[in-house]
């Protein structure tokens, strides 16, 4: 007996450490803005030195852009806003998605639903680019803007935008923006038309620039990763911590000849993602504040990467492409831009690892694709979690079944146990022996009601990790109140219906012996439940399925065996 308690100390803690992690992430505090800057090591004699040569935009001076030098492209998924002034893409407003604030059901009624802001001035967000070398482009450079179109016409699969530097000794450069039908992706091009009498020798870096706030509709119970990550054949997935970058302490990998950068939080993601088999050197910074905001308490980062660009002959004209992917995590795009490029990809090897499933990705992985597959047969993801649950339960039932028949078996000998507390009350040791001594006699294992609990946990928190990092819940309805599988449930009868289902199976079960015991046995539920109030409700739905689905076997086992007593004894 004294394994039992312990194993269920175990998930008491566990859960307890849960709700209290939760709430330290929660109430923990920004690193401050005024902290040491990362420290670059000096580049190889073939790459430009990182902060000689990469010029350093303060915040302030991105807001200062007039709105007449704001050039704005629609597409059929985003209205894309380009500054005149660096070429910078300073704004990208999702219109599939919707703000986070007014996700919630009944929440800024009456107001217009705005669409789902990535890139932006209020997080500092944007995607920078420029080339390295004498008389260049960079980011602080005002560029011409050439007349076209603007907005992508039913039946054009293409659209582009062409921004022109001032030519300086005959060295004309043009920034050029694609844009695709039904694609997150923006090919961004540096068109280097060398008219002058010396061979043009220069790198291009690519950025993006973020501050450290959390995304809107982040919460204790439900954050993911928010910063910069790169991704290396050799180091592979590498998450950069703010507080790090803020303490001259960030650790990622610099050179390369493979690899992206990109800004992730929760649902979206930005990435730089440079051709395969292609020198690179990465950086990740904490720029400098001033005027307004220079003491808040939000870091200002950048991180990006440096390429070279092949030597440009006089008279020669050269093209250098690198394309941005800025858009929602779907697992089935990031899939694909994953594969090489001979296969349709971008050679974006480990993308879909932005995808925050957690620690147990190996288990939450393959639950999102299997919960994919069936949501592509129902069309509708709340049921697709019901079926899912369903699924598991039969995978797990023979396990179940046996743990279930040994509780019943339990609660059949409660008045044989009641007695033994009678004569041995006032001996522990006695009373745990002849209990023991009772199970091995009936062939009971004492543990067997535990073991399901113990074998689901890893299922459940990968589920949930699957459910609160697929952008595909977001904004997903179920039924009557539920609108929005990702949020927490506006009314809160999920949660409330899964600690009744909770207290019922307690119920069921045979009452411990140690009213200690006893006693945790009963606080289970409501901890559990305190946890749920914040939970996505399309995990809390998947819980109280689970529970519907227990309850059913375990009555219907224990039944079984209450009425084979009966019979036994009146014959």
């Amino acid at each position: 007996m004294d394994n039992r308690r312990l194993i269920l100390l175990i998930v008491f803690i566990a859960s307890i450490y849960l709700l209290l992690d939760a709430w330290r992430k929660y109430k923990q505090p920004q690193v401050s803005g005024r902290q040491t800057a990362v420290s670059v090591t000096p580049a190889a004699p073939d790459m430009p030195p990182l902060l000689s040569k990469t010029p350093v935009v303060s915040a302030e001076s991105v807001f200062s852009i007039p709105e007449a030098d704001i050039i704005r492209v629609k597409t059929d998924l985003y209205v894309a806003g380009i500054s005149a002034q660096g070429g910078d893409i300073v704004e990208l407003v999702l219109s599939g998605y919707k703000a986070a604030a007014q996700r919630r059901l009944f929440e800024g009624m009456g107001r217009k639903n705005e669409p789902f802001s990535l890139f932006g001035a209020k997080h500092r967000y944007f995607a920078q680019s420029g080339l390295i070398g004498e008389g260049l482009p960079n980011h602080k450079t005002r560029f011409a803007v050439v007349d076209g179109k603007r907005e992508l016409e039913p039946g054009e699969d293409v659209l582009r935008l062409r921004l022109e530097a001032p030519a300086v000794d005959g060295v004309k450069v043009t920034k050029i923006f694609t844009f695709k039908r039904g694609s997150y992706l923006v090919d961004v091009s540096h068109e280097i038309d060398n008219g002058g009498s010396r061979e043009i020798a220069s790198h291009a870096y690519y950025q993006l620039q973020r501050d450290s706030q959390s995304p809107d509709g982040e919460s204790g119970m439900a954050s993911t990763f928010t910063g910069p990550a790169l991704y290396t054949k050799e180091d592979k997935y590498q998450k950069i911590d703010f507080k790090d970058i803020g303490k001259g302490k960030a650790k990622f990998s610099e050179k390369a000849n493979d690899g992206w950068v990109g800004m992730v939080q929760h649902y979206f993601v930005s990435a730089w993602i440079p051709g395969e088999n292609m020198q690179r050197k990465f950086y990740v910074r904490n720029l400098p504040r001033n005027g307004d905001n220079a003491d808040s308490d939000t870091l200002l980062v950048s991180a990006g990467v440096i390429i070279p660009v092949p030597s440009v002959a006089p008279g020669q004209k050269i093209v250098q492409n690198v394309p941005l992917y800025a858009g929602p995590q779907l697992q089935n795009i990031l899939d694909r831009l994953s594969r090489p490029v001979n296969e349709g990809g971008l050679g974006a090897e480990g993308l879909p690892l932005v995808v925050d499933y957690g620690w147990l990705t190996i288990v939450a992985a393959p639950i999102f694709w299997f919960l994919e597959f069936i949501n592509k047969m129902v069309g509708n993801w709340g049921w697709s979690i019901i079926i899912l649950t369903v699924i598991i339960k039969l995978l797990f039932f023979p396990l179940s079944a046996t743990s279930y028949k040994s509780m019943a078996k339990m609660r059949g000998l409660a008045p044989r146990v009641a007695a033994l507390k009678e004569r041995y009350g006032d001996d522990k040791q006695k009373l745990n022996m002849e209990m023991l001594n009772l199970y091995k006699s009936e062939k009971i294992n004492p543990f067997g009601g535990c073991l399901p609990i113990l074998i689901q946990i890893p299922v459940f928190i990968a589920l949930y990790w699957a459910l609160l990092g697929a952008v595909e819940m977001r904004g997903a309805p179920w039924l009557l109140w539920i609108q929005d599988l990702s949020e927490a449930d506006p009314y809160y009868i999920l949660p409330a219906l899964m600690i009744v289902t909770m207290l019922v199976q307690t119920r069921l079960n045979p009452t411990p012996p140690d009213p200690l015991q006893a006693k945790m046995m009963m606080m289970m539920p409501f901890v559990f439940g305190a946890m749920f109030f914040f939970f996505p409700s399309g995990l809390v739905l998947y819980w109280v399925v689970s529970n519907l689905l227990s309850i059913a076997q375990q009555w219907q086992i224990t039944r079984m065996f209450e009425s084979g007593g009966k019979t036994a004894a009146n014959a």
